[in-house]
């Protein structure tokens, strides 16, 4: 077997064995000749830091190699006309973009998108490529939390490369859908694409279940006249808002993807699948943006009744301070009538040798008198203006 046939055949994994090959190629002698068994060669583990998570080539719309290296990627990659490759990475570093980049004729700016992350969904068109970010989302029902993921798209006519920031997406199940549907991958790599963003799409659904059912929560705790309840409205809008950052761009793709399909030929049932998608979209950015102006709603209606609840407490206190105001007027009333004849008595009672009122006939009935008419005027003063 020429060697040339052989690698060919290595770079797709159908190497035959060499014992098969040795019998078939053996010249003279009327046995075969069977050399010495050799060992099948140990694939060696991935490198510590290794992002390859999945590497194939595609032909005919089947998987055709499933190379461990980038290198080997390229390679089965030129060797095979009208195949292509989806090369599936996960937080890779510098050098790994770079390769790709010079092997793809990547651009720098993409490349460096790509390398930082924290980007917002969009699409962008560097000639024959096409580089898409888009937002994944998951809710996590232990927490009650709406947990965000990116993946980064580039899309060339004979190559897809996906980069990914997070766990989610997970695009090994979108690889197994388009893997058992050899039509879908005939189309292209804009199939990969649209199975990409139809994965993406379709894990928003729990997403807009999940908060439906929070904010049905949180419209029972306002009422209910929970204090908690005005801080989980402030975290679940700003999921919905977050939520509605990571939806809303993907009507623009689409659009533009639209704009393309006849400039680009794109196949005409992949047209279909696209705008089913971009209306799965549209579905999801109304629900998100309904959710937001329902919870401005609630978080006004909150307001309000916090507001009413505190009226009714001041309204409380207000009653109780009046009440309180009437009893010390009626004790500080009380307490100046006594007080008149508390002086007067003290006064004769110091007991001075020159007091001529002490010799007067008449002086303890004036005392007296006069003890009682500043009780009377004092008590219908106070009694005229309220205090008792």
């Amino acid at each position: 077997m020429s060697d040339l046939r052989l690698r060919t055949l290595r770079a797709f994994g159908r190497t035959p064995s060499l014992r098969a090959a040795a019998r078939r190629y053996a010249i003279g002698g009327s046995a075969p000749v069977q050399p010495e068994p050799v060992a099948e060669p140990v694939k060696p583990p991935k490198p510590k830091g290794h992002s390859v998570v999945d590497s194939a080539i595609y032909s005919g719309g089947c998987r055709v190699a499933s190379p461990d290296t980038l290198a080997d990627t390229y390679q089965g990659l030129h060797e095979t006309p009208g195949s292509l490759a989806w090369i599936g990475l996960y937080r890779p570093d510098r050098r790994e973009l770079a390769s790709l980049a010079q092997e793809f004729d990547l651009h720098e700016l993409a490349i460096e998108d790509a390398i930082q992350a924290h980007q917002r969904p969009k699409l962008e068109r560097y000639g024959d490529t096409l580089f898409v970010v888009l937002k994944a989302a998951r809710y996590r029902d232990e927490t009650e939390e709406v947990e965000f993921g990116e993946v980064h798209l580039f899309v060339g006519p004979d190559f897809v490369v996906t980069v990914r920031h997070a766990e989610a997406p997970n695009l090994a199940a979108v690889r197994r859908r388009v893997e058992r549907d050899p039509e879908l991958l005939l189309r292209g790599t804009e199939a990969v694409l649209y199975a990409i963003m139809d994965k993406v799409v379709d894990g928003y659904a729990p997403v807009v279940a999940g908060l439906e059912n929070d904010i049905d929560e949180i419209e029972t705790e306002v009422f209910r006249g929970d204090p908690k309840v005005s801080r989980r409205i402030y975290e679940l809008s700003r999921e919905v808002i977050e939520f509605q950052r990571a939806t809303r761009p993907l009507i623009g793709i689409l659009e533009q993807l639209r704009k393309g399909f006849d400039k680009y030929k794109v196949d005409e049932e992949l047209q279909r699948s696209l705008r089913d998608v971009a209306d799965h979209v549209t579905q999801v950015v109304e629900k998100v943006d309904a959710f937001r102006e329902l919870l401005r709603d609630i978080l006004t209606v909150n307001a309000t009744l916090v507001a009413q609840k505190q009226n009714e407490e001041m309204k409380s206190l207000t009653v109780a301070s009046n009440s309180q105001n009437e009893e010390v007027k009626k004790i500080s009333a009380w307490a100046a009538i006594l007080f008149a004849p508390t002086l007067i008595g003290t006064v004769y009672g110091m007991n001075f040798d020159v007091m001529p009122e002490r010799d007067w006939t008449y002086g303890y009935p004036f005392a007296v008198a006069l003890m009682g008419l500043v009780c009377v005027t004092l008590h219908q003063v106070f009694k005229r203006r309220g205090w008792l």
